[in-house]
Formats: structure tokens, sequence, C-alpha cells
């Protein structure tokens, strides 16, 4: 059955959230937001990192670290950014579903290169990958093609609007081994034990829990499975993009290797991003 699309916005100066500079409204709010939580923080209500832990109770992968790294706030930032920092560095605004043309673009293919990706993993027959950050299914399309027939693609977005776009375009191109996974902004909502490969291209900057999800992910993947990291060079001042949109090598590893995870190799094939490996410690 094809799922019907979803309707544009008509907002269309809002078409992608955080991607856009802010007006003077916007960055008001922003600092309010930010105030909040500081006063929040002070009196010891607003949950941060570090909280007790706790199991899923849907069985997802899940579970609350019992510690992680302190989130710091700031009232002075990027208006691009959440003025949430994680290790030193600013979280960006999730892209709304208003921005999912944007995904879609034609300039897209000479941009970045998309088709190099997939290859590049080295996916094998009959295996399960997570597209996380998923979006239209740009990249769960490919990744189902490498996976064949008897792989699967679970490709998970926070917004159900992106995954109702999903559904749509996977209907199109004829994908039936793809399966939608509404995650949520800690939780990717993934399967204990069943990944093969997790792949995130230009989201990882994102998460508003990195700790939390990078935390959720190596408990999804199976002994020995990978994790790859598509984003932005930040060490590249030519790359057209904003700065809390863009990740170092450097810094990926150093929030990656916090957890389970060691690192493989770096692949700059790409003219704007780079493909940072990792595989789960046994």
């Amino acid at each position: 059955m094809t799922i019907p699309p979803v309707r544009s916005s008509t907002r269309r100066t809002e078409r992608i959230a955080g991607w856009l500079p802010a007006g003077p409204d916007r960055t008001r709010r922003s600092g309010a937001r930010t105030a909040l939580r500081l006063g929040l923080l002070a009196l010891g209500i607003w949950p941060e990192a570090g909280a007790p832990a706790g199991a899923a109770a849907d069985g997802s992968a899940a579970a609350t670290p019992a510690r992680a790294p302190a989130y710091e706030y700031r009232q002075e930032h990027d208006p691009n950014g959440l003025g949430k920092f994680y290790l030193g560095r600013e979280i960006a605004h999730v892209m709304g579903h208003q921005g999912a043309d944007w995904l879609e673009r034609p300039e897209r293919i000479a941009e970045e290169k998309p088709d190099l990706v997939v290859p590049a993993l080295r996916l094998k027959p009959g295996e399960t990958v997570a597209d996380i950050g998923a979006g239209t299914g740009y990249f769960s399309w490919r990744l189902a093609t490498a996976v064949g027939p008897k792989g699967t693609v679970l490709a998970v977005d926070i917004q159900q609007e992106m995954l109702d776009l999903l559904a749509t375009n996977m209907t199109q191109r004829g994908i039936t081994n793809v399966r939608p996974v509404l995650g949520a902004v800690a939780d990717p909502k993934l399967p204990v034990a069943a990944v093969d490969l997790v792949l995130m291209v230009d989201v990882y900057h994102e998460f508003s829990e990195p700790y939390e999800m990078l935390h959720a992910i190596c408990a999804a993947l199976r002994p020995g499975g990978r994790v790859a990291f598509v984003e932005y060079r930040a060490e590249d001042p030519s790359v057209p993009i904003k700065q809390v949109h863009k990740m170092t090598e450097v810094q990926v590893r150093r929030e990656a290797e916090l957890h389970a995870l060691e690192w493989v190799e770096t692949i700059r094939t790409l003219p704007r991003q780079h493909v940072i490996l990792f595989r789960k410690r046994r």
C-alpha cells in the first residue's frame, strides 16, 4: 500500500530548521530556554547526564548509563546551536521535516558523492543495518540494495513526518526490506545485539543526548558490529556548512571512544565529508 505523502509546510522560512540564520526573535527564545535550563539545573530538577541507571521498558537496546560526562549550558552561544555543549562541542539544532526536500536535492549527487558511501562500508548480503536519522530514506534504499532481499534496514528517525515520507519513497522504489522505526532523542529503539552496522549521515552532531544515544547504539550492535559517522569536515573552512553542523575527526573519535568502540579507519574520498568507522570491542 502506498502511504500518501506529507503535505509540504507553507512556512518556507523554516524549511531547514537550525541550518538557516536565526533572526532576533529566535535568538531571544534560545537565550530564554538556556536561562531556564541553567535555573532548573541550579535547583537540581533539570534532567542531566549521569542520572541513575534505568532499563528500557520496551525491550530496546537503550538503558541510561550509570555515569556520563556532564553536559554544559551556556547563555552565549551560536544561534544555530542549542546552547548545550558536550566535551566542548555545541550541539546543533535538528533539521525539521519541513526541509525534507533539501535532503533530496538533485545537486547533492555532485556536491557529496553519496554513491561512494555505501560501497566503502563493504556490506554483506543478509546483514542488518540501522540508518539513524534516516530522514526521507536517501541512504536507506541504497543500504537496502547492498544487503539484498535477505537483509534488513532499520530506518530510524525521531520525526514521524520523515518516516511517512520515507515509506512513500520506498514504495515508489519497490524497496521492501526497509523497516521504519520511530526513535527517541536518547534511544534509537533498536533491538539488543542485532545490528551489524549503524550508519549516521550528517546527524550525530544534532543528537541532543549524544552520550546516551551512543550507549544505546553500542548495545544494539552485535559483537564486532560497526558504526559509521559521516560528518561534514570541520577541519576544512571551505565546506559551505554552518560550523555547528560540522565535526572534526578528532572530536568524533573523542566522543565515540568513551564507549565500547575502537577506531578502524577514516575514509576521506568524499568532497565535503569524512566517513569515520568504528568497531564494537569484543
